[in-house]
């Protein structure tokens, strides 16, 4: 149901052609905590400022994940429930206690570890397209390396990797909540299978380092590390795909930035940093309030949403000087695409950072001329953004 100023923030229809910047513009300056009504649901506030964003997310006291867990729309109550268990749609102190634990796969030491072969996996992706001259650049190649790494990580065939993937996709797509319930209970049974096997013969990967973890003789139960592994496939992998997918679009659409990174890969770890910005995969969050707050002088009644806009965020006029423009040079750079710090900032930022560059420094050095072969139609979702398939043509050094 469309709010009124005439745009339904849970249509996918809305972000066809990715976030309507310029009806986030009219909110920051005119209702930057604005009620939007739901066709199915009680209402929400939807924050558009950066400052309030990052509010929010760091007073987990006033704005609960807990309570009605993250997603904007409302979840039955078996659903919540089974959702209250996964680390995102925790508060603290069950929360930290959790993220701990799973901290021990994802300490600077083990990422460390990885980029050798991170390395060794990009320019292997890029190799494969290289001869053909063209490629399907969302999944030959952005999504060719979360695949490959989920399987590094947790121990698995690389092919395992890639329909774990797939099923993402189905997760998030719109119009067909029996097909994500499908793809996210076939994604549950593979982690309980793959648990099994990790416990019974332990190895060197992730999968095996979570499931030994412990504090205070503590380790994660069995529906903890499957809803991990579930939230690690989705959180970790289909926003690192669209980011490097969303972040090569834009550099085709600013080929001076392009040319740029190509005279001076130095450039590199901030141009990140912008296309984190500039394309926000992951679109919104929500809280659910406490107890009564205010906001910008709105009152927030206990029980009610509030819904934090990462697009919006990113281009606000009172965190960056001119949001609009794409700068790789862009510094300081305090975006929000991670989230907007507190208890629930991104578990694997650094590690996502490193799958990023590895593979835009193999892309920039393999393939050159790049440029589109054909449209690029976005993901039909309300929650991630990205292209859904982006032909390229190319040439090789």
């Amino acid at each position: 149901m469309p709010d009124a100023q005439g745009i339904d923030l849970l249509d996918p229809d809305t972000f066809r052609n990715g976030a309507p910047h310029e009806f986030f513009r009219r909110l920051r300056a005119e209702a930057p905590v604005s009620w939007h009504p739901e066709r199915d649901g009680p209402g929400f506030w939807a924050l558009a400022k950066h400052a309030d964003v990052v509010a929010v997310s760091r007073d987990h006291e006033t704005f609960s994940s807990w309570a009605g867990g993250v997603m904007t729309p409302d979840l039955d109550p078996l659903a919540l429930a089974m959702n209250r268990m996964m680390l995102l749609n925790m508060d603290p102190p069950a929360h930290t206690k959790l993220r701990n634990l799973v901290n021990r796969g994802f300490t600077p030491r083990q990422v460390a570890r990885l980029e050798p072969r991170i390395r060794e996996l990009a320019s292997g992706i890029v190799a494969a397209v290289t001869p053909a001259g063209r490629c399907d650049f969302v999944s030959q190649v952005a999504g060719e390396l979360p695949s490959a790494l989920i399987a590094e990580l947790m121990g698995i065939p690389i092919a395992d990797g890639r329909r774990l993937y797939e099923l993402t996709e189905r997760m998030h797509s719109a119009g067909d909540p029996e097909g994500t319930q499908r793809a996210a209970a076939e994604m549950l049974s593979y982690a309980a299978a793959l648990r099994a096997r990790k416990r019974a013969e332990p190895a060197d990967d992730i999968a095996s380092v979570l499931l030994a973890a412990e504090i205070d003789g503590a380790r994660l139960s069995d529906i903890e590390f499957d809803l991990f592994f579930l939230l690690l496939i989705n959180a970790g992998g289909d926003t690192t795909r669209n980011l490097v997918a969303g972040g090569m679009l834009t550099l085709l659409e600013h080929p001076e930035a392009l040319a740029a990174l190509r005279r001076e890969p130095r450039l590199l770890p901030g141009a990140i940093e912008e296309m984190l910005r500039w394309c926000s995969p992951v679109m919104q969050f929500r809280r659910t309030a406490t107890h009564d707050a205010e906001i910008r002088g709105q009152r927030i009644l206990k029980g009610q949403k509030v819904v934090m806009i990462y697009p919006s965020a990113n281009r606000d006029e009172e965190a960056f000087a001119e949001p609009e423009r794409f700068d790789i040079r862009r510094a300081p750079n305090p975006h929000v695409a991670f989230g907007g710090g507190g208890a629930h900032f991104c578990l694997g930022a650094s590690l996502a950072r490193l799958e990023i560059r590895c593979l835009f420094q193999a892309v920039l050095e393999g393939l050159h001329e790049i440029d589109l072969d054909g449209p690029a139609p976005r993901l039909h979702s309300w929650f991630i953004d990205g292209p859904r398939r982006m032909p390229v043509r190319f040439r090789a050094q």
